[in-house]
């Protein structure tokens, strides 16, 4: 019996792909496109199953697309600046450069061995200076436009990464990833203003009819767009007003105190004047070393302090005390909240602790609420106790309320959003070097252009002790400044990776330019993505910041799209024995292994069938076996019915008999499955399923006799299109068969099969019978059937004619091709 030899097969057209620059592609204005493109992977040192998954879903994707005749741009890429580099250098001895290009090598390499259908000449790495100088012009470019900004601001630390995180990059209070907590500091950072585009950001989501609704609800929540008001509570007593944003104007009588973040910027002017300063200033520095996890959980204990300060609600003009606590912060809204107790959970908790009154001033409209409640009453209602906006609605009375604030010059309609800009400093080597110079008689001052790219100093020490190691690199920190030529520095920071990643999908149009960042042509030509893949986790951070790139490289003029990708897939984990793969798990599976024990084609087809592509997938070698055992079975049903040119469609019987015909309608059939499966539903797992069943219907035609030239046509017929349908999901073995049985395919690509419309319909149809609503047989009949054709065959049946014997029948209910219920009178069974 024939064994399939998968690794000679294997290597063997990997060797042609790579000779014949199989998937390099063109610009082509008379092919309709498709750019199909996996987030590009860090260079780790190894892919793993998770990288398998991702890449063969999209290559399976890409695949199929070219033999449906589209011109597919399928590139590659690394992302390839980041601190575990620098963790390496710093572990190894080794300088980042030469380990992250050591494991560029070697995951090539194994990606070709997967037989993945990359254009390698288009293959990016953000950590090159050809790369990296166009992070360095965008930069840039957004600081001439307001967009790249320096401030001051309490950001958030990684104690384990020894860096600065951007909002996005804290999860639950801890970084993202070492999942150490994080703790607050005030730095001097570079920030990109993506609030600029925060209302933009929100109104595409609209727009985005392809993308899952979880991740549109994500992005969302995180914009967390919110109407309301500002308003302005004067101080009893010397000091700045404070502002107060809320979205609950209508219950501004019930505010009984206000609470200010620990790091609010006027607590210091606040202070002056009280005597209780030392201690407030004491337990808001506490505060704000403290980590965003433990400030703010949800079931964390609520701390604070009074500051010895009052101020005056606007509206009923009564003295308010000025807390500070823990659970405010200083990035949200405007640092201070106004404290209602009776209409909000958390501020009655912290007014029953510290004995604070509690003003009840809205109630159900459509009666008066007890008094006597332990909650807050937190909807809209009917306003009491509220001076002149007593008995109106909530609406309403937020309306009127907002009118006199603005008549009174004490507030305004405000749209407040949930996001914040973009930090983008990082207090590390290997990343982009922000391209800024610090003078003392200048400031700071921008690189010029034709400078670009500022490079990364070669070999420099890592020691892991914190700060920027460009700082100790003397012949990049000291240069001259370019305005007066006197001494200046160097930033040392360097840019947030996901500067890097936020763009890198405009470079695969155009990788060798060395004069832009990619033509504009060929930016409008591939883009944007008809179908981008990768993780759910990255929906509020890279998935933001790409969209976010698009639209400031729009108004920049480099492009003529405000969204970068038509449709995302977010495919699921792989996981073993209930948990994600991952080495402290001890349950990583190797990919080589994998291929070396069943190919490149089963490994790949494994995990395209255990599961749903946004399901997670349970590892099993087992699983993996299976999908060897069945590439076996076709490859021996090939040479079974045999080599040499298969006959063509006019070969094909033109009366078949029973079994011939069914054995077309299923490949048929097949075919129009496996095509919606893929290119419509993205299920490829189903996809496989039914060529599975149509290989074991093909197994049956064959055990029962390929008796006549008819037989080995269908037999044929049905293996090519089999092959050829398994092409994009198992390449190599279906490349193998169908380069003998149907000659070498241009570039590669055979053209995918079309189903033959009149194989879709069914002659015969079969009939449920059932005798007075119970199931009693079933008949076949001619597609079409009338009632009494149905009956009179149903009737012939020795079964269903022992049920009608010498009763009477009173009707019968008749739906055509399905069913037939006779309905029999008293006394039948």
């Amino acid at each position: 019996m024939d064994q399939y030899p998968f690794r000679k097969v294997e290597e063997k057209w990997q060797r042609y792909w790579r000779r014949e620059n199989a998937f390099q592609v063109r610009e082509d204005p008379d092919r309709p496109k498709y750019y199909c493109l996996e987030m590009l992977p860090y260079p780790s040192g190894e892919i793993h199953m998770g990288h398998v998954r991702n890449y063969s879903i999209g290559d399976t994707i890409a695949r199929m697309k070219r033999m449906r005749g589209f011109n597919v741009l399928h590139p590659i890429g690394f992302d390839s600046f980041g601190l575990p580099a620098e963790n390496a250098a710093l572990k190894n001895n080794v300088q980042p450069k030469k380990w992250t290009e050591e494991n560029i090598r070697r995951m090539r390499r194994q990606l070709q061995g997967m037989g993945f259908s990359y254009p390698w000449n288009r293959q990016i790495a953000s950590h090159l200076p050809e790369y990296y100088r166009w992070n360095q012009w965008f930069f840039l470019k957004m600081y001439e436009r307001d967009l790249a900004y320096r401030s001051r601001r309490l950001v958030n630390w990684c104690p384990g990464c020894l860096t600065v995180l951007a909002n996005e990059q804290v999860v639950d209070g801890r970084c993202w990833r070492c999942e150490t907590e994080i703790h607050q500091r005030h730095l001097e950072q570079w920030f990109l203003r993506i609030t600029a585009y925060a209302e933009e950001l929100l109104q595409g989501l609209d727009r985005l009819d392809g993308w899952p609704d979880r991740v549109l609800a994500m992005q969302r929540h995180w914009i967390g767009r919110s109407e309301g008001a500002t308003i302005q509570f004067p101080l009893v007593g010397p000091g700045p007003d404070l502002s107060v944003f809320t979205t609950r104007l209508d219950t501004v009588f019930g505010a009984t105190f206000l609470v200010l973040a620990p790091e609010h910027p006027g607590l210091e002017k606040i202070l002056e004047s009280s005597e209780h300063a030392a201690r407030v200033k004491k337990f808001a520095e506490r505060q704000v070393g403290r980590s965003l996890l433990e400030r703010t959980a949800p079931d964390g204990e609520k701390i604070g302090i009074y500051t010895g300060r009052d101020a005056i609600n606007p509206f009923s003009r009564q003295p308010m005390p000025i807390w500070v606590a823990n659970f405010v912060l200083g990035e949200y809204g405007t640092g201070a909240i106004m404290g209602v107790p009776a209409h909000d959970s958390r501020d009655r908790l912290f007014a029953l602790k510290y004995d604070l009154p509690i003003r009840n001033v809205v109630v159900p409209v459509e009666a008066e609420r007890e008094s006597g409640s332990d909650e807050a009453f937190v909807e809209d209602g009917r306003l009491v106790d509220s001076g002149r906006f007593t008995g109106m609605t909530s609406a309403e009375a937020r309306q009127a309320m907002l009118v006199e604030a603005r008549d009174g010059n004490f507030g305004n309609s405000t749209v407040n959003y949930r996001l914040n800009d973009w930090g983008v400093s990082r207090q590390r080597y290997w990343g982009t070097p922000i391209p800024m110079i610090h003078c003392a008689p200048c400031g700071i001052v921008p690189v010029a252009e034709a400078d670009l790219p500022v490079r990364l100093p070669s070999r420099i020490r890592i020691d892991g002790t914190g700060g920027s190691p460009l700082e100790r690199s003397r012949t990049f920190f000291r240069v001259v400044c370019p305005r007066c030529g006197g001494k200046a520095n160097r930033e040392t920071d360097t840019l947030d990776t996901f500067f890097d990643s936020s763009w890198y999908f405009f470079r695969y149009t155009d990788p060798a330019n060395s004069n832009a960042p990619f033509a504009r042509e060929k930016g409008n030509y591939w883009m944007p993505i008809d179908l981008y893949i990768g993780g759910v986790e990255h929906a509020t951070m890279h998935l933001i910041y790409f969209r976010f790139f698009t639209m400031v490289l729009r108004d920049l003029g480099l492009i003529g799209l405000s969204e970068p990708a038509q449709a995302l897939l977010t495919q699921g984990m792989v996981v073993k024995d209930g948990a994600k793969m991952s080495k402290s798990q001890g349950n990583v599976v190797s990919p080589d292994r994998m291929v070396e024990k069943f190919g490149a084609d089963a490994t790949r087809l494994f995990c395209l069938f255990a599961a749903p592509p946004v399901k997670d997938l349970e590892w099993n070698d087992q699983g993996a076996e299976g999908c060897f055992r069945f590439l076996q079975r076709l490859y021996r049903l090939a040479r079974q019915v045999g080599a040499g040119k298969p006959a063509g469609s006019a070969s094909l019987p033109a009366s078949p008999d029973r079994r011939q015909l069914a054995m077309r309608r299923k490949t048929h059939k097949t075919i129009q499955r496996v095509t919606v499966d893929i290119e419509k539903r993205l299920h490829l797992n189903t996809a496989i399923s039914a060529l599975m069943e149509l290989t074991n219907a093909l197994q049956d035609f064959v055990q029962e006799g390929i008796k006549t030239p008819g037989d080995r046509a269908v037999a044929r017929e049905a293996l090519t299109h089999a092959f050829l349908l398994l092409s994009p999901l198992a390449p190599h073995l279906s490349a193998e068969i169908l380069s003998e049985w149907i000659g070498p395919a241009k570039l590669g690509v055979h053209p995918w099969p079309e189903a033959d419309p009149k194989l879709l319909l069914e002659d015969e149809a079969s009939i449920v019978i059932q005798i007075n609503g119970k199931v009693r047989g079933q008949v076949q009949v001619p597609v079409g059937a009338g009632e009494e054709d149905v009956y009179r065959q149903a009737a012939a049946e020795p079964r269903i004619a022992a049920h009608l014997k010498g009763r009477t029948i009173n009707r019968k209910v008749f739906l055509q091709d399905r069913l037939m219920n006779i309905v029999l009178g008293p006394g039948g069974k």
